[in-house]
């Protein structure tokens, strides 16, 4: 029987961590990068009872630093800031697995965004991965107390938000064809039958490519904006469908003017409430278009 490495055991437990990680940063980036620099201390580590428990509580630690660092980044960066979207192609993809949770749709990283880093460590770790609230407060440095003070304060926060479920995919894909066919043929009256009256658009350019600066909120104002840009550059010859964070969304190259970018939706009651423009090329490093 051969035997089982080190190395086998982290490999076990990868997709898992990268998950973790995602779900704390927001950033696909980070979760590698914190997943990867994980493996040496494990390799080192002697006695290890528990591997999964003990790689969530290193990734968690690492990610917290990232996070903070990420604030103060926050802090100058120009216009939204967006997650970094999490492509896959199907349930066969190694991913899959990572944005079957309806926490990890766009939508619902938005709304951890808005979160302290130890309130969106403390309620992504107890709430969506069941970590007791000693082993959360270990990795937070602080009293069991506040751990749970934490948790119960992002709770509430997420409630209030209150992001919509993800819709069939049946459902995201009539409402997405609809839409992108009325989009090409410049249908007002059809773009906005399929905005949700409180429908939202987000751009994130990082003050590098073009997007929206700031949101645009009402379904009349999303609409003009999108076929504001379609007057201005054309529809885009090639776009292609893809799963943004569990979602149906769209991969779109470079043309003309206008930069290569992922675009996630939010389809709610069979229209669309949310629009994600992802275009700083910093956040699509690991898109392939």
């Amino acid at each position: 029987m051969p035997t089982v490495t080190t190395a086998d055991v982290f490999g076990l437990h990868r997709t898992h961590l990268i998950g973790v990680a995602y779900r704390l940063t927001g950033s696909f980036a980070d979760a590698e990068d914190a997943v990867q620099e994980a493996w040496p201390r494990f390799a080192k580590a002697e006695g290890v009872q528990d591997p999964r428990g003990w790689l969530t509580t290193v990734v968690s630690r690492i990610c917290l630093d990232r996070l903070r660092s990420a604030a103060v980044r926050r802090e100058t960066y120009v216009g939204s800031w967006l997650p970094e979207p999490l492509l896959t192609t199907g349930e066969d993809d190694p991913l899959a697995s990572v944005v079957q949770s309806d926490g990890v749709r766009m939508a619902a990283l938005v709304v951890l965004d808005r979160l302290t880093p130890h309130q969106r460590v403390a309620f992504v770790l107890h709430d969506a991965f069941s970590l007791p609230f000693n082993e959360i407060a270990d990795v937070l440095q602080v009293s069991e107390a506040a751990a749970r003070k934490h948790a119960s304060r992002a709770r509430k926060a997420v409630a209030d938000a209150d992001p919509p479920p993800r819709a069939a995919l049946a459902e995201q894909q009539e409402v997405l064809e609809k839409f992108l066919r009325a989009m090409a043929n410049g249908d007002i009256d059809g773009v906005l039958e399929l905005l949700h009256p409180d429908a939202v658009m987000i751009g994130d350019g990082g003050g590098k490519v073009r997007t929206a600066v700031n949101t645009v909120s009402g379904a009349d104002k999303v609409a003009r904006f999108f076929l504001g840009l379609m007057r201005k550059y054309g529809y885009p010859e090639e776009h292609r469908p893809m799963f943004v964070n569990g979602e149906l969304g769209v991969l779109m190259p470079a043309y003309g003017e206008v930069t290569a970018r992922v675009t996630a939706f939010t389809v709610h009651e069979g229209k669309v409430k949310a629009v994600y423009d992802i275009a700083n090329p910093d956040k699509l490093t690991h898109v392939a278009f």
